[in-house]
């Protein structure tokens, strides 16, 4: 006779489905058009499982959006310690965070641009927002080169930050608009990291 699934198992297939639930509807109505009684009913639960698992609808779109950054942050930590110089650990972050590893798609930075619009429209969930952001920078700041003290590591995080995600809108836009060339080069002119290895 076939054992029973534990408790702890059956909370993380619903958390599962929630969160697979919140890609598909966010991607098809916005984070606006759903509601937690939606995204509830997607993943075939009730909408007292979000609240239970994630505290509500915005709860539900961080703990999405952090799964996702783990994802990345798996790879591109993967590839910065196979690169033999900064230089090439740009061009790693870039490509990652511009053609994220399967799994993810481009759906993460979609998300990451609506839940922002959302915490702009809705001044409760801003706090969370700003979170995530902090995190983010001080995450950043560790892994910047070693030639930055630590306060311009603090301040050139958030510019890091603020220019990968511009330049990925635009070239999301218009893939044209912003070559991969041209986005290296604007984050080793951040850096302060030469162009090349040797230039005469």
């Amino acid at each position: 006779m076939p054992v029973g699934r534990t408790q702890d198992e059956r909370k993380a297939e619903t958390r599962q489905r929630l969160l697979q639930a919140a890609v598909e509807l966010i991607a098809e109505r916005g984070v606006a058009g759903a509601s937690v009684d939606a995204l509830a009913e997607a993943a075939d639960r009730t909408s007292g499982a979000v609240y239970a698992h994630f505290g509500g609808k915005e709860g539900l779109l961080v703990a999405l959006l952090d799964e996702w950054k783990d994802a990345l942050s798996v790879a591109v930590r993967a590839e910065f310690e196979a690169a033999s110089d900064e230089r090439e650990r740009i061009g790693s972050l870039w490509q990652n965070f511009v053609s994220p590893p399967p799994g993810t798609g481009d759906a993460w930075t979609l998300l990451e641009h609506e839940l922002w619009l959302y915490a702009c429209r809705n001044p409760e969930v801003r706090p969370l927002l700003a979170a995530r952001y902090d995190a983010a920078r001080r995450a950043f700041g560790t892994a910047l080169p070693a030639a930055l003290d630590a306060r311009e590591s603090a301040d050139v995080a958030g510019l890091l930050i603020a220019l990968l995600l511009g330049l990925e809108m635009q070239r999301r836009l218009d893939p044209d608009a912003v070559s991969d060339e041209t986005a290296i080069a604007a984050l080793q002119a951040l850096l302060r990291l030469p162009e090349t290895a040797e230039r005469v």
